[in-house]
């Protein structure tokens, strides 16, 4: 980069500084500053901001009253910032893909003292589609087990003792997830420990990366297949209810649509069972279970929850536009015709809530859409009926996210990422940023509410290191969530970060839509 092209970044650089320091800006120098760069860019050859710039500037008036304030500032020029970022790091702007929703894969968590290799794993892991979280204690990976509710857990046998092992499986059994253990001990004996305490699979180290991807998919593959077998209604062939609370949960952790759960009851299913037989009634069931897995959304779900009860989660869908979509199936329902030496035709009543607080268990959404149920019962049956909770404003929980390095393109940038990440109702982003890791560690700002904090590992005054220690030493440490940045492939900085406790890392430079996927899975699980 040659002396006036830095000297250009650094100007930027130098603006954003003090706009984050300002309360309010005069339109007129935001129009400066956009028209300064649209003639500065085209001249360096700096064309992509250049061309940005003047389609901005053309959209503004020269002479405004207008008051910015920085998050106007961070909308409306992010485009900007981010070929600035784009520029500056290498890496090819791809706009059209700015905001593309990555799908959910499996979670694979990581036990291992060996960095080297759990840099390798979480590279190779995360190319497959995989969310890769490593840790470095066995204390560690016991604390995070239920925070990321992992689809596998690879552990290495030479951290934990028979007990810990023992304990953790446990947990991996009750909940379906499948252990690889490692060790880089070939012995017997060491095989035979680990499938004593439960390994589903056993490799020694060091492992070939291609062998170790396609054992640990292996294992995904193999516990999807599982559940299909436990978790399936072997009349209806949906869900039972033993998978109702892990859906729920997966959907509620995705965080980024509105969710309804409905419960269905097959109106008069005695009378059913009475007149035509249970030969009959158990052909009403298939054939209902069919007609809803045929009409209803891909990303809907639907449980047989107990004799003629169905329940639907709705994903993406407001509490009005499942009403809708209910009294469509309904309709349509009341018309299907079965036959049994006679023609004749059943329907269903339904309730239905929208989970608008997920901090709530979910048997509160369930029980609101039952009690909804029942008033369509009583209501004359054949129709259907909806809950409304009534929430209280002061209690919305509150995400604080503190992004902290001291480059003001960074800090923009993981600004406006943040700021349009999607948020579950009764949810709240709080984001603040900070030049330095001092001035984040005294600021009062992030008080007793849970935080993730987004931390460059090498910042004047103090290094990002050094904050996260601190963090990791105060008594309210676990409301910290904290994702490292580094610029350096440093095995020794990534291996220390996560001895002193950091949930996750990402090596500069990143690309764009890798931050905004780890932003959103790690604040999912902070919800």
């Amino acid at each position: 980069m040659d002396k006036y092209t830095k000297h250009f970044f650094e100007n930027i650089r130098k603006k954003l500084s003090e706009w984050e320091a300002a309360e309010k800006i005069p339109h007129e120098e935001v129009y400066r500053f956009i028209h300064s760069l649209a003639g500065s860019a085209s001249v360096l050859g700096l064309d992509a901001i250049g061309k940005k710039a003047s389609t901005i500037m053309d959209g503004l008036p020269e002479k405004d009253s207008r008051i910015w304030s920085m998050n106007v500032i961070r909308d409306e020029l992010f485009d900007i910032i981010e070929a600035c970022y784009l520029h500056v790091e290498g890496e090819i702007p791809d706009f059209s893909r700015k905001y593309e929703r990555r799908g959910d894969g499996p979670v694979v968590l990581i036990m291992d003292t060996d960095t080297h290799f759990l840099m390798e794993a979480k590279e190779k892991g995360e190319a497959e589609g995989w969310h890769v979280v490593p840790v470095v204690s066995t204390e560690k990976a016991i604390g995070l087990y239920y925070d990321v509710r992992p689809d596998c857990a690879i552990l290495n046998v030479d951290m934990a003792d028979d007990e810990e092992l023992d304990s953790f499986k446990q947990n991996l059994k009750s909940h379906y997830v499948p252990a690889v253990m490692m060790s880089s001990d070939r012995s017997k004996e060491v095989r035979v420990k680990a499938y004593k305490v439960g390994a589903d699979d056993f490799m020694a180290k060091p492992v070939d990366m291609d062998e170790f991807l396609v054992r640990v998919d292996r294992q995904l593959q193999r516990k999807k297949h599982l559940e299909s077998l436990v978790l399936i209604d072997e009349l209806t062939h949906v869900y039972n209810r033993k998978y109702l609370q892990q859906a729920y949960s997966r959907l509620k952790d995705q965080g980024d649509r509105q969710l309804c759960v409905a419960i269905l009851d097959i109106d008069h299913f005695k009378k059913v069972n009475d007149t035509y037989g249970h030969l009959i009634g158990d052909e009403v069931l298939r054939e209902f279970a069919g007609y809803l897995k045929q009409k209803t959304g891909a990303q809907d779900i639907i449980f047989r929850y107990g004799g003629e009860e169905f329940v639907i989660l709705f994903h993406g869908t407001s509490l009005h536009e499942a009403v809708a979509r209910l009294n469509v199936l309904r309709e349509d329902f009341s018309l299907h015709t079965f036959f049994a030496g006679e023609a004749f035709s059943c329907s269903f009543s339904a309730g239905v809530a929208e989970i608008a607080d997920p901090g709530r268990p979910f048997e509160h959404w369930l029980g609101l859409a039952d009690t909804a149920l029942y008033e369509a019962k009583e209501g004359g049956r054949n129709r259907v009926r909806s809950e409304v909770l009534k929430l209280d404003p002061s209690h919305e929980k509150i995400l604080k996210v503190a992004i902290v390095d001291d480059d003001p393109i960074i800090r923009t940038v993981m600004s406006d990422i943040v700021a349009k990440l999607p948020q579950q109702p009764g949810v709240r982003y709080d984001v603040n940023t900070f030049d330095n890791g001092e001035s984040f560690l005294y600021d009062e700002w992030h008080g007793s509410e849970q935080t993730l904090v987004v931390l460059d590992g090498v910042m004047p005054k103090m290094d990002g290191l050094e904050v996260l220690e601190h963090l990791r030493r105060r008594q309210d440490s676990d409301r910290y969530k904290v994702i490292m940045l580094t610029s350096r492939r440093s095995e020794r900085d990534i291996s220390r970060s996560l001895q002193l406790g950091a949930d996750d890392y990402i090596t500069k430079p990143f690309k764009l839509l890798e931050l905004e996927a780890r932003l959103n899975q790690i604040l999912k699980r902070m919800r």
